[in-house]
């Protein structure tokens, strides 16, 4: 057996004190954003009752798929409040959002770009691969040594390990386009833009959509490992009851990630069936490729 070892770690390391040193005052601004952001919206969550929110949330849910699903929202959200993990619960829904914006803002543009350029598809898969790859509690250490303790490095390591499937599915969604319709857009003498607006974006919207639920699922799964460092809310209960062997503690805080999912799951999922529909009316009606070039 060779006795040679590779200092891949020894070199992650120091590139990681490498960035802290150079860049150590754009990761202390970052933090101050992303706290700001969160803290914000921590407070328009909590600042109101409880039932304010919970009818606020529920005609989401009615607007979205319609009466059974705005029940069962009302129903599961009573349900957190009965156990006394509402504050938890909303700490944990402000960090899922933020994260989620964040990594779709990021994933959808890129997936956009993959899905126009062969190179950058090239060089993006690779990244994302390792990404999904790569256990999430890895994030944990980088985003600890540049954002310090807190839910900085919580919402940071979400987003890394949430960004892959908007990218993937928006590439996907683009790349399967009609290559005819994509092409009667150009004869029409529309400009890449007008297409990719009017033409492309419509017609992938329920792949997109689709993205969008895998990275508001995956952001909600990472709950629990943030509340590792730190992070406020449902995962932290969930590291106590773990840390204490308080079965109750741990069940009631776990059914309040599983309601929160439930109701984020359903409602992303009816408003991707709805992109779906969009989709359709615009594959089968021939006039937004005319109206391009209008």
């Amino acid at each position: 057996m060779i006795d040679v070892r590779l200092p891949l770690g020894e070199i992650a390391e120091t590139f990681v004190r490498w960035l802290i040193d150079t860049f150590g005052w754009l990761f202390d601004g970052l933090r101050s954003l992303f706290l700001a952001v969160y803290d914000a919206l921590e407070w328009t969550l909590q600042t109101p009752p409880f039932w304010a929110v919970i009818i606020v949330l529920a005609a989401l849910a009615f607007w979205a798929r319609g009466l059974w699903l705005a029940v069962g929202t009302a129903v599961g959200l009573l349900i957190i409040v009965g156990v006394d993990q509402w504050d938890n619960a909303m700490q944990s829904l402000a960090l899922v959002i933020v994260a989620s914006v964040i990594a779709l803002a990021l994933g959808i543009p890129l997936g956009i770009w993959a899905a126009r350029s062969d190179t950058v598809s090239k060089i993006v898969r690779p990244v994302l691969d390792f990404l999904q790859t790569m256990p999430a509690f890895v994030y944990l250490i980088p985003a600890l040594m540049l954002f310090r303790v807190g839910v900085v490095p919580g919402i940071v390591a979400t987003i890394l390990f949430a960004l892959a499937p908007g990218v993937r599915l928006t590439e996907l969604g683009i790349r399967g386009v009609d290559r005819e319709v994509v092409e009667a857009g150009h004869a029409f003498g529309a400009s890449p833009s007008r297409i990719l607006r009017q033409i492309q974006l419509p017609l992938a919207l329920p792949s997109i959509m689709a993205g969008v639920n895998q990275v508001i699922m995956l952001s909600l799964s990472m709950v629990v490992i943030a509340g590792m460092v730190g992070a406020r809310g449902l995962g932290g209960d969930v590291v106590q009851s773990l840390q204490k062997i308080d079965i109750a503690l741990g069940f009631e805080a776990g059914l309040s990630v599983v309601i929160i999912a439930m109701i984020l799951d359903r409602t992303t999922s009816a408003l991707a069936a709805r992109g779906s529909n969009r989709g359709r009316k615009a594959a089968r009606t021939p006039r937004p490729v005319a109206a391009a070039s209008a």
